[in-house]
């Protein structure tokens, strides 16, 4: 028989402590320590499941051999395979986070119709509208003729019992696990160890029977899944719906995966028959550019494997204030903080009484330093006023002594440009010599300063030509 005893449990982070205490010594919030009723000792058994015996072990080679099954499961949506490593691994379970209304219901109800078209047995459970709320939802999308298999439960044992009935479901979808409950934790639904608890219990179900278990998280006002930072830890795949709700855009990244990479993006666009997915996501986010005005680059990217393009906006206006603002969207702020010191050390260019402004169009957020360079140009053109060439891509990083680093992976960001009808490519100096440029233009930089005077160069030459143009229309 367990013994039932109580705990101090944060609902924050998920600490456990002795005695109440107003603050929580590990993430620092207030107020946030609860009393809760754990249970100490062995939990009930998995309802269908196996109990591992004492002492059995497996031969690697004889699990390779026995598997009849594919290894991955393809859910049929291209962008949330490249996402996963290829398709759901049998066994698996992933956790997926985002802001409310971003999508995450719909990206996961299309991936269980693709799914379930194919022959496979999907499950989707939501304890947080009825069944027949979700079946309007599909009716919406145009997916009710798709043989997937609704409940609306917030009951542990309840739900396993339902899915050891009848044949093993290649996919359950839990949304969400802040709603489940278990009757061995005495405690409220969404509480850290209610959560704990359930996502455990939900784990073994998905190891034993071999299907692969989504789980949908909540998230936090900074952006964080909510709930105890250990389900991360007890789950093969955390991944991230981002999006604005100011763009159409949505974008799938791989926080954590055992199975595959955490640097691949899937792109879709919200539509009114749901999420679609984007072949093209450079051209998307280039949508809508104007290449006259000044103060915007085209910086050429890497997300996992696959190169996107996108611009870069800047705005650089004189300051009244004593402390002139930084602000920035898409991108990190201490970065922007260094270029604008590197320019003002190494270039020559005084930006210290100056309001800065920077974006990264279409809601996309950029985390690898190679677009130091694209927006260090578009800082450059914002200040003088100039346009950059319309046909030019940057992409390079940024050192504090003013040279210019290459980056990864430059000749497909050069083959990527040049697709889409971008002639020259701005890029390091170092290693450019070995670099395919698939017929672009590249021009090597060795320094910062280098880019300041070929903006300059490139400024002055255009000016010449305007001059030239008018006073030969003048003539005429």
């Amino acid at each position: 028989m367990s013994k039932s005893r109580t705990s101090y449990v944060c609902q924050a982070c998920g600490a456990v402590y002795q005695r109440w205490q107003g603050k929580c010594d590990a993430c620092n919030e207030w107020n946030s320590i609860l009393e809760e009723a754990a249970v100490s000792g062995q939990s009930a058994p998995l309802q269908g499941g196996a109990r591992l015996k004492k002492g059995k072990v497996f031969k690697l080679e004889g699990l390779s051999g026995a598997a009849h099954d594919a290894p991955r499961l393809p859910s049929g949506i291209d962008e949330l395979d490249r996402v996963t490593g290829g398709g759901f691994v049998r066994g698996s379970v992933i956790l997926l986070g985002g802001e409310p209304g971003i999508g995450k219901s719909t990206l996961l109800i299309q991936a269980a119709a693709a799914l379930a078209r194919t022959g496979q047995r999907c499950i989707y459970i939501s304890g947080e509208e009825a069944a027949a709320q979700v079946r309007l939802r599909a009716q919406r999308l145009g997916l009710n003729d798709a043989p997937v298999e609704l409940a609306s439960e917030t009951s542990v044992e309840d739900i396993l019992a339902t899915l050891s009935v009848g044949g093993a479901p290649r996919l359950v979808i839990i949304d969400s696990i802040q709603t489940m409950w278990t009757d061995v934790i005495d405690a409220a639904p969404g509480t850290v160890t209610q959560v704990r608890a359930s996502a455990q219990a939900l784990i073994r179900y998905a190891k034993a029977s071999g299907a692969a278990v989504i789980l949908v998280g909540h998230v936090t006002k900074d952006g964080q899944i909510a709930g105890p930072r250990v389900v991360e830890h007890m789950v093969d795949a955390v991944m991230s719906f981002e999006g604005d709700s100011g763009h159409q855009f949505r974008l799938l990244r791989a926080v954590k995966n055992r199975y595959g990479a955490t640097d691949e993006v899937g792109v879709f666009e919200m539509t009114s028959s749901g999420l679609a997915e984007v072949a093209n996501p450079s051209a998307l986010f280039l949508a809508g550019r104007d290449p006259r005005h000044s103060g915007t680059a085209v910086f050429a990217g890497m997300e996992g494997t696959r190169p996107l393009l996108c611009e870069i906006q800047a705005l650089v206006t004189q300051s009244g204030l004593p402390t002139p603002r930084r602000a920035v969207v898409g991108w990190d702020q201490n970065r922007l903080s260094m270029v604008l010191a590197v320019l003002e050390a190494h270039g020559g260019i005084r930006l210290g009484q100056h309001d800065v402004y920077l974006n990264v169009a279409g809601g996309l957020k950029i985390l690898e330093p190679a677009a130091d360079l694209a927006v260090a140009a578009a800082l450059l053109s914002s200040l003088s006023g100039n346009p950059l060439p319309a046909d030019t891509v940057y992409f390079g990083e940024i050192s504090l002594s003013g040279a210019v680093r290459p980056v990864t992976h430059s000749g497909i960001r050069l083959k990527e440009a040049k697709k889409l009808g971008f002639r020259r490519g701005v890029l390091a100096e170092a290693g450019s010599e070995q670099i395919e440029t698939h017929g672009t233009d590249a021009t090597a930089l060795r320094r910062i300063a280098d880019l300041v005077a070929e903006l300059a160069v490139g400024a002055l030459n255009r000016q010449q030509r305007a001059r030239a143009v008018e006073s030969s229309s003048r003539d005429r």
